[in-house]
């Protein structure tokens, strides 16, 4: 495989999985590709596809192996990446979904951490990651959890040594180049800055996650008194359905 962003492979994944394969780097380019082939997949609605995966770089099908030959499930696959690839590019920009955020203190306890790793202000690490519009690269780690890049090079911190029992449903953190936003309660490694009032999940309707991948983010500083506001408000909101 070259570092040609329109390269890829396609391999079979054990019995009954797929992988197209584009280089592996993160790249928006290869990314949106990785995106259309996904899209192009299950609008198709093939009967023996089970469930379509993309990531930063390939995109995985999982289908019936008792309804398809695999040999015949990977020509149609192969086909629709020949297509897809080969499609003009279409560079529209989605409007990014603009998510405040209220960074340091109780909701961003790792936020002097990050400061002292750049050697720089808390305020400044606020103003360069909330100074960024990132691409949601792809959902992973637990449902609704959407990997965002890249971050600002001089706050790209490491993940904590020690991982947390428990971090809070918004919690926006960093790891290395990545930031992303915990859509429920979880244990997790990532240095949190911050944390977001919003409500990603809903499991109520047909698509139940705020973020998907390639659509893009912009995060707001807010205050304590905001967050709280807003917080009661989506309370609300959802008790009153």
């Amino acid at each position: 495989m070259n570092s040609d962003q329109s390269s890829w492979t396609i391999r079979q994944e054990g019995d009954s999985g797929i992988v197209v394969s584009f280089p592996e780097f993160i790249d928006p380019i290869i990314n949106s590709r990785c995106v259309a082939l996904a899209c192009e997949i299950r609008s198709r609605q093939l009967p023996w596809v089970r469930d379509v995966v993309e990531a930063y770089a390939s995109v995985t099908v999982y289908f019936d192996l008792l309804a398809i030959d695999n040999e015949i499930a990977v020509g149609v696959i192969r086909d629709l990446a020949n297509k897809t690839v080969a499609a003009p590019e279409n560079h529209k920009e989605l409007e990014p979904i603009r998510l405040p955020v209220c960074y340091g203190g109780r909701y961003g306890p790792d936020l002097p951490v990050v400061s002292a790793y750049a050697q720089c202000s808390e305020q400044d690490v606020v103003r360069r990651h909330a100074s960024v519009t990132y691409r949601v690269y792809m959902l992973g780690f637990l449902p609704g959890f959407a990997y965002l890049g890249k971050v600002d090079q001089r706050i790209a911190a490491p993940r904590r040594e020690s991982p947390r029992l428990v971090v809070h449903a918004g919690s926006v953190g960093i790891a290395g180049k990545q930031t992303g936003i915990y859509p429920s309660q979880s244990p997790g490694g990532w240095q949190i800055i911050g944390r977001c009032p919003v409500k990603l999940l809903n499991w109520s309707i047909e698509r139940p996650f705020l973020l998907e991948s390639g659509k893009r983010v912009c995060f707001e500083p807010i205050g304590e008194q905001d967050y709280e506001r807003i917080q009661e408000r989506t309370l609300w909101q959802s008790r009153s359905r």
